[in-house]
């Protein structure tokens, strides 16, 4: 056994577990919301999910409020990893950084090169993120034929992924734009840091002012899941990771089992009813479908392998030492796998557009199918940590 798999934080190994187990749940939702979506209960299927509650859909509920709480969670994670994880230290953090600009900045640029001037440009952010659950549920599946370092390699280039995401859905993926409601959302995380400046450890505040922030981020037309991660940094951390008494490090436990299991299924069956229609193979060739399959399968791996090679080649970081350029190749193909936070922003890009949505979607699963398998069989003969 590694130093570094002795060293692994119980918050990690339970973090990673947790993953393992949510790729596998959202594959089996995704299968069966495909089957349903295609059945002859399709039709009520769909219906069902555009079902007004207090004048939203349930989609709505689903990818509003529920994702909300996801990115709550990844706001936990990312606080984690700042405090005491691969990103606290700032020399060991920029390799997993780096490789997630790049794994940003090509997949968006190959869509962007195939779309630009065209209705379908907005779609530039769909290939940029990772799917944690997925990626690091096919590398658990790996076990010890992968260095414990490959894992938390690919876990913090997907919570910067994940980061990265959230900075351009805030940015680029906003309307109606409301200064009022927004400056309000601000207060009331102001008035909330201040509360964890004075160590208020009860969890309470923070969850109705949260509330209270998601509300009026929502009306300001800045996507509300972004309150979820602003709440994420105004709850107290302590300087141990698995410090049960920290509210962020509680809070964190507390949410992984029910966005793992609940929300994250809703999630899926909410935004995979695809009705796979004759002609869906020649919608795979239009520029959008291309951009999204050459950005999530070429552009992933290329993106994050050059500016990790680039980045130990000018010496501004070095690979751990049982990590190997195979290893981040691995990491780049698993990074292609986007699901959730594609799914999440081709509903922002193409919002109004069933038809783009859909073909959006159907890319996706294709490309996130290969670059998993892709990702799969290379790590399996070629990741062993014992292989030259």
């Amino acid at each position: 056994m590694t130093a570094l798999q002795t060293t692994l934080s119980n918050s990690f190994n339970r973090f990673f577990e947790s993953e393992k187990s949510s790729g596998v749940v959202l594959i089996l939702c995704t299968i069966l919301s495909l089957l349903v979506a295609n059945s002859a209960f399709g039709p009520a299927y769909l219906d069902f999910w555009h079902i007004k509650v207090a004048g939203l859909s349930l989609e709505h509920w689903a990818n509003d409020a529920l994702m909300a709480v996801f990115f709550l969670f990844v706001g936990l994670e990312l606080e984690r990893e700042f405090y005491v994880g691969e990103l606290s230290n700032f020399r060991k953090a920029l390799l997993p950084i780096i490789a997630a600009v790049g794994g940003i900045v090509v997949p968006a640029g190959i869509h962007f090169a195939l779309n630009a001037d065209t209705p379908t440009q907005a779609g530039a952010g769909i290939p940029m993120a990772t799917d944690i659950a997925f990626a690091l549920g096919v590398l658990a599946l790996l076990g010890s034929r992968v260095p414990a370092s490959l894992k938390v390699f690919l876990t913090a280039l997907a919570v910067m992924d994940d980061l990265g995401a959230i900075v351009v859905i805030a940015i680029f993926y906003t309307t109606q734009f409301s200064p009022g409601y927004l400056l309000a959302a601000f207060a009331v995380f102001g008035l909330l840091v201040v509360l964890n400046r004075l160590r208020v450890m009860a969890l309470l505040p923070y969850l109705l002012g949260g509330a209270l922030m998601w509300f009026l981020m929502l009306k300001s037309g800045v996507h509300a899941t972004i309150a979820g991660v602003l709440l994420a940094f105004a709850i107290p951390f302590s300087g141990n990771g698995d410090d049960e008494s920290s509210p962020s490090h509680h809070l964190e436990h507390m949410l992984s089992k029910p966005v793992a299991f609940v929300v994250l299924p809703i999630f899926a069956l909410a935004n995979t009813g695809i009705v796979i229609s004759a002609g869906w193979q020649q919608e795979l060739l239009s520029s959008n479908s291309l951009g999204i399959l050459g950005g999530l399968v070429l552009g992933k791996p290329l993106g994050i392998l050059l500016a990790s090679l680039l980045a130990v080649a000018v010496g501004v970081c070095a690979l751990p030492g049982d990590l190997k350029r195979r290893h981040i190749l691995g990491a780049g193909l698993l990074g292609g796998i986007g699901f959730t936070m594609s799914i999440f922003i081709t509903n922002l890009a193409f919002a109004g557009s069933v038809e783009l949505v859909n073909a959006s979607k159907m890319a996706i699963l294709m490309a996130s199918l290969v670059a998993g398998a892709l990702g799969f069989v290379w790590l399996r003969f070629s990741g062993s940590p014992g292989n030259t």
